[in-house]
């Protein structure tokens, strides 16, 4: 069931009840097909896809992204229990949604947890889900101890912050290459508790199964890339403490049809770090599928 928001904010914002959760969804212009379809990393928004949805919108598509489910906007299930099958479905509801809308299925572009739902849905859905995917910093195998330094950061704050400042300060320490972040960029990744203190606007409970899940789903992944027959692009940082030349090499070799193009001077943060050459590069992808 799609409810659509009364508030005549760009972009529009609008509810998709599925799986128990409502998840709350961003379109950006009003474009030709297909439409592109942005899938956040694990304790991300669809805040970190603005600055792409805005760009790709002002050239002529139709951008989507969305809160996962336990993340930003989107419900939380009862129970507080959380599996990539999840995930799984909901990113294949919304996928599926667009097809029904456009014609087509729509371009995927995700980013770390994002791209694996990606590649596990498309390596094992009956009919392709997706035009083409876009693998933003993410394989099949990973690094440790980038994924160890993420949960790290997300772990280190359990009782929250006194003040957007004090997240300010700590956003700083762990992405120093960014410039500092505003209050206003802060309010929409952080909720006010009852006792005052702001706290990241994912649900905590998500550290004790998603995080754990991706090693027990890695020998799927594989086989799933090795299945995916659409066109693809992996968008590396050269960075990043996630992806490395190994573990693009190996997916070159599970993917030969991919092609892979570095952004040197991003992290694992591609987006954040070089939206406009992501951007530039997500847009040249797409316009040659056409």
């Amino acid at each position: 069931m799609v409810r659509a928001s009364t508030q005549a904010e760009s972009p529009l914002i609008r509810s998709l009840q599925h799986g128990g959760v409502d998840l709350s969804v961003a379109e950006f212009g009003s474009g030709g097909s297909p439409s592109v379809l942005f899938a956040h990393g694990f304790g991300q928004t669809r805040h970190a896809w603005a600055g792409a949805a805005t760009a790709l919108a002002a050239r002529g598509m139709h951008a989507v992204t969305f809160d996962a489910r336990g993340h930003g906007e989107s419900g939380r299930p009862a129970g507080g229990e959380y599996h990539m099958e999840q995930f799984v479905a909901d990113l294949g509801a919304i996928a599926g949604e667009l097809q029904s809308r456009d014609g087509r299925p729509p371009v995927l572009v995700g980013a770390s947890m994002g791209g694996l739902l990606g590649l596990m849905l498309a390596g094992t859905a009956a009919t392709p889900p997706f035009a083409a995917l876009v693998l933003v910093d993410i394989t099949p195998r990973w690094e440790t101890r980038g994924v160890e330094r993420i949960l790290g950061f997300m772990r280190a704050h359990p009782d929250g912050f006194s003040s957007y400042d004090a997240a300010a300060d700590a956003i700083g320490a762990y992405m120093p290459q960014r410039e500092r972040k505003s209050e206003a960029s802060l309010r929409p990744l952080l909720r006010q508790g009852d006792d005052g203190r702001l706290r990241w606007h994912w649900d905590p409970a998500l550290l004790e199964t998603v995080s754990h899940e991706t090693e027990r789903y890695q020998p799927q992944l594989f086989e799933a890339a090795r299945r995916i027959k659409v066109p693809m692009l992996l968008l590396s940082g050269g960075r990043s403490d996630i992806v490395s030349r190994d573990t693009v090499k190996e997916f070159m070799g599970l993917v030969p049809h991919a092609t892979h193009v570095d952004l040197p001077d991003a992290t694992h943060m591609v987006a954040g770090d070089a939206n406009d050459a992501f951007s530039d590069e997500v847009s040249k992808f797409i316009h040659q599928l056409n």
